[in-house]
């Protein structure tokens, strides 16, 4: 079994930056993909950044340039690097983990959430 604990969220700025944190435990952490999704209220969850793992990353268009995700596989822990956050960036972000011959929504495992919220 597979448990993922986020930390990280909490209030930004405007232009800011804040970084999550996802603990995996589990032995499958370095061979699955990992993920970072978020969900505004009202919308539906969305795609933020993955990285495969080899290592290469994807980033929705709407964070290209602004965010990063990284991973340590020593550690089991992934990272999402948010800079020049914006207010739109505002939701509960979730990290996931699964394998990359599944599309994201059906990875089996996910963590329960941190709340990041940008002020303008």
């Amino acid at each position: 079994q597979v448990q993922l604990v986020e930390s990280g969220g909490g209030l930004g700025q405007s232009g800011g930056s804040l970084r999550l944190s996802c603990a995996a435990s589990g032995s499958v952490f370095s061979s699955y993909s990992m993920g970072w999704f978020r969900q505004a209220p009202g919308k539906q969850r969305e795609l933020v950044a993955t990285i495969h793992s080899s290592g290469a990353p994807t980033y929705r268009d709407s964070v290209k340039g602004r965010f990063i995700i990284s991973r340590d596989n020593i550690k089991n822990t992934v990272y999402l690097h948010m800079n020049s956050l914006k207010p739109e960036d505002t939701g509960v972000y979730f990290c996931a983990t699964g394998s990359s011959g599944r599309t994201w929504p059906n990875w089996p495992y996910w963590g329960q959430g941190t709340q990041v919220t940008v002020s303008s």
